[in-house]
């Protein structure tokens, strides 16, 4: 089945970010969003659920466990299971990036 953004449902998260799910399943979750300039997501880890992020277009900032780093567009960043992390949007550019999580993170989150 061919997927993109305008066959798949959106939801509203954070502060004005958009997702669509592209595939949702049990197993495996593929999340299309976008994070508006200044933005961040809560810090949080999963207890069973890898994630891996691809960027699309602008620079995310990735916080892993204390440690900050710049990811850049047409490049990804694998989150392991337990792993504190959160995503960020430092630059003054729309960010938009695939996350990849399996199992699927929504119902494994658990905030600090």
């Amino acid at each position: 089945m061919i997927r993109h953004k305008e066959n798949s449902q959106h939801y509203r998260w954070g502060h004005n970010c958009d997702g669509w799910h592209l595939v949702e399943s049990d197993a495996l979750s593929i999340i299309q969003e976008i994070m508006p300039p200044d933005r961040s997501e809560k810090l949080h880890y999963h207890e069973y659920a890898q994630q891996f992020f691809y960027i699309l277009k602008g620079t995310a900032s990735f916080e892993i466990d204390g440690e900050i780093f710049e990811v850049t567009e047409n490049t990804g960043f694998h989150v392991f299971p337990k792993q504190k992390h959160r995503i960020l949007n430092k630059t003054n550019s729309q960010l938009e990036f695939i996350v990849t999580s399996q199992p699927k993170s929504h119902e494994d989150r658990i905030e600090l």
